[in-house]
């Protein structure tokens, strides 16, 4: 197996992009949502909040995310742009 060096063995990287163009692909779609339809109301996924509750020590967990078509779309060229540098 070739080990991977420089640019394309780093993660955060990947996720830095991947997050970007997510973002950027969301700010797009909210920018059109009064024109198209389509984009008026993205899908929410992720996880509720839950509690653990140790009487010392209160962690609470959780996400959720606004997906739309767009903010997938940016996802997907976040991760080309990843492999393309």
């Amino acid at each position: 197996m070739a080990k991977v060096s420089g640019i394309f063995g780093n993660p955060w990287l990947l996720l830095l992009l991947v997050l970007i163009g997510g973002l950027i692909g969301s700010a797009v779609e909210s920018s059109f949502a009064g024109t198209v339809p389509f984009f008026r109301e993205p899908a929410w996924v992720g996880l509720g909040p839950a509690t653990l509750n140790l009487k010392y020590l209160s962690l609470t967990f959780g996400f959720s995310m606004a997906v739309g078509p767009l903010t997938v779309l940016g996802f997907i060229v976040g991760y080309f742009a990843y492999r393309w540098l």
